[in-house]
């Protein structure tokens, strides 16, 4: 199956998105130490998005029909909004008593892991982890589950192939991301 023309444009929007989710700015705008950072963030980027094309292909993505030319404008202008709104449903999520919890066994399994490790700073950086993921997974999973045909296939033996290659990559996203940022 191939993608649709409006897929194809959620795929791009998604592609820029996911930078102001995790920078506020473009890539192309962070200014960072070492360029290689940017590379391995930018590969990691294209690798997620090739499995985001996978799950769109798996539940028939099917989003609204876009009658608007959508330049490149217009593009950067839908992946600041959807971004704006994935990190913003993410913070009423991390809120919850669930993640709440999690972080907290998160947090529990890094000190007894590492005795010398500071806590307040493994603290900051599980709270900002668990935020880019569930921004993450809000902007690329949660949209395209409300836009697809057929998410139930995200249960069969090829969907969890395929969300398992999902949050492989969006975790090495949010590591390489954290790391840019720090530098």
């Amino acid at each position: 199956m191939s993608l649709t023309k409006e897929s194809k444009i959620r795929v791009l929007e998604n592609f820029y998105a996911t930078d102001y989710v995790l920078f506020g700015k473009p890539i192309k705008e962070m200014s960072t130490c070492c360029p290689i950072l940017a590379e391995d963030y930018l590969s990691i980027k294209g690798a997620l998005m090739s499995v985001v094309i996978e799950m769109f292909n798996l539940v028939e993505h099917n989003p609204a029909v876009i009658n608007e030319h959508v330049d490149s404008k217009k593009l950067n202008s839908m992946a600041y909004d959807s971004a704006w709104i994935a990190k913003d449903n993410s913070k009423s999520i991390i809120e919850s008593a669930q993640a709440k919890q999690d972080i907290k066994n998160e947090i529990r399994e890094s000190i007894e892991a590492d005795k010398k490790a500071n806590i307040e700073t493994v603290i900051s950086e599980k709270i900002q982890e668990k935020s880019y993921k569930l921004a993450l997974d809000n902007l690329l999973v949660a949209r395209m589950i409300s836009e697809s045909e057929n998410y139930q296939k995200l249960n069969t033996w090829s969907g969890k192939i395929i969300e398992d290659a999902y949050k492989i990559l969006r975790d090495s996203l949010v590591e390489s991301a954290i790391t840019l940022n720090a530098s």
